[in-house]
């Protein structure tokens, strides 16, 4: 059993596409929104999290309705390649309703592109387990996390290049007056299809699909109920994902505020720290897709978890800036890495071919409910219960020590191939 490495990536282009795509949402549209539009900082933040509000109820539905589609284009492909043609002509409206200062012109294709990327994201996450034999999914899962992240470089390159920064009298960066975001904004819509359209002309779904058989078995069968042990294991595992994107995200969102506040630095000093985190997440997927052949996907799920926690307790400890805070990030990036490129494959190997993408909607519905309870919550006891920003490190200690303890309850999901089988897949390569 070899992993098609070849057509693991070009299907890994869909997620390339929809990180660009979010890397570029998160960077400009929050300060359009603000110094563009004149939105309040609370409006704007409100608006910015329209798309987990969305994510959590629209991943779940229309990965189930992905499932049931029969087409000759597939039942994954359609939502990709139509969603993307969608997303990058709203793309071009709100570049227009941007420049022309039509503010409820923008709010409109802002909430329709976020609507617009919340039907096809499942299906394009879901791909890959449809055509990827389950002890395969965490090295391929790992492939496609590589490829996204791509796509998220490549918006950051774009933005770097094209838009023009200067220093605020707090030392902050904003974006230079008058300087026009149409650029921008067309090179990532241009991006985004190309990479669609690449994946869509290279990767057959239907003929795939007949070529792997993976699911037959199961399509014939139903996805049915889960049995009880089963089903417990999947409460347990979104229980984790969870808890620890509670911690992660706690600290990725407030992390800036705390270097000024707790260290007196730079506004700009946390970025730094975070691109190690970013690279080292990067530079470990791959590798550690093939340790959990070895491990097991549980182990090194807990190893990840058991990691970032031990960075986080340490972190609480520094009070100033210090080269060792590289050093815990980097740790943090490879944790999270043994993480993502495991849980995953973890859910859906509960799953059926039936409802893979049900099941994949699922999944990211808990990861995006943490993401938008924890800036609440660790909101809540920074500021208004007055603990102040000390909190946030024992805050991600105590969320990821639970994620630890949810995660050792789970019993199904672990595919792990025999030591022998692993062992000739890596002597025979990859396609």
């Amino acid at each position: 059993m070899k992993l098609n490495t070849k057509r693991t990536v070009l299907i890994g282009f869909a997620f390339m596409s929809i990180l660009c795509f979010w890397q570029f949402y998160d960077q400009v549209i929050p300060y359009v929104l603000e110094n563009v539009f004149g939105i309040g900082t609370f409006a704007a933040n409100a608006i910015m999290s329209i798309d987990n509000v969305l994510a959590i109820f629209m991943l779940p539905l229309f990965g189930a309705i992905s499932d049931k589609t029969r087409s000759p284009l597939g039942k994954r492909t359609p939502y990709i390649l139509f969603g993307t043609i969608a997303a990058v002509i709203i793309m071009v409206i709100m570049a227009y309703m941007q420049e022309t200062k039509n503010i409820w012109g923008f709010l409109v294709a802002l909430f329709l592109i976020l609507f617009t990327m919340a039907v096809y994201r499942t299906p394009a996450v879901a791909y890959m387990p449809d055509v990827t034999e389950k002890p395969l999914r965490s090295k391929a899962n790992a492939i496609i996390n590589l490829v996204g992240y791509i796509g998220g470089i490549f918006a950051m390159g774009v933005m770097m290049l094209l838009l023009k920064s200067e220093k605020n009298a707090d030392g902050s960066s904003v974006y230079s007056e008058n300087q026009s975001f149409i650029p921008v904004y067309l090179i990532i819509a241009a991006f985004m299809l190309i990479s669609v359209l690449i994946m869509v002309f290279t990767v057959r779904e239907n003929k795939v699909l007949a070529e792997t058989n993976i699911h037959d078995e199961e399509e014939k069968t139903g996805s049915g109920k889960l049995p009880r042990p089963v089903f417990k294991s999947l409460v347990f595992i979104l229980l984790s994902v969870f808890l620890w994107f509670m911690a992660y995200n706690a600290v990725t969102t407030a992390f800036s505020r705390y270097c000024v506040n707790i260290w007196g630095a730079d506004l700009s000093v946390s970025s730094g720290y975070l691109m190690v985190a970013t690279i080292a997440a990067i530079i470990s997927f791959v590798p550690l897709g093939f340790v959990s052949g070895k491990l097991g996907r549980k182990k090194t799920i807990l190893l990840g978890v058991a990691l970032m926690t031990a960075c986080y307790l340490s972190a609480v400890f520094i009070k100033a800036q210090t080269p060792v805070m590289y050093l815990l990030f980097g740790l943090v990036g490879i944790g999270w890495a043994a993480i993502n490129v495991n849980s995953f494959p973890m859910v859906v190997e509960m799953s059926s071919g039936a409802d893979v993408g049900k099941y994949t909607g699922i999944y990211y519905a808990f990861s995006m409910a943490a993401q938008i309870t924890t800036p609440l919550l660790s909101g809540l006891l920074i500021d208004k219960l007055g603990f102040g920003y000390n909190i946030l490190f024992p805050y991600a200690v105590v969320f990821s020590t639970l994620a630890f303890i949810t995660m050792l309850f789970v019993r199904h999901g672990d595919s792990k191939p025999s030591a022998e089988k692993a062992a000739l897949e890596n002597l025979g390569g990859v396609e």
